[in-house]
């Protein structure tokens, strides 16, 4: 909130066990509900593109097991998918099978 005499912004202050606004121009009030901030957040869910078997022959391939039928070839795939400074997300098919899966370090 900011203060109606000069526009500075309005401090938190306690005086005499109470909670006021107050501002450097000696501007006071107690009316904290005006002050209080609320932030709605929307998440929105991003698509990832799913590989075809006919694209999976450019995929390098990594050494690893799959969960489904237990071969341990798959190919493999990175998608950002969180902010910039946190990893990137694997993605891996497996050769045989082609079950699909991700990985995040």
């Amino acid at each position: 909130m900011f203060c109606p005499k000069c526009g500075s912004i309005l401090l938190p202050k306690r005086e005499d066990n109470k909670k006021l606004l107050t501002c450097s121009c000696g501007y006071k009030t107690n009316k904290l509900e005006v002050a209080t901030m609320k932030e709605t957040v929307v998440k929105t869910e991003k698509d990832v593109e799913v590989i075809d078997r006919g694209e999976l022959d450019t995929l390098p391939k990594i050494d690893t097991v799959c969960s489904k039928c237990g071969h341990k070839k798959a190919y493999f795939w990175t998608v950002q998918t969180r902010a910039g400074d946190e990893p990137e997300t694997r993605f891996l098919k497996c050769e045989k099978c082609g079950h699909t899966w991700r990985e995040y370090d």
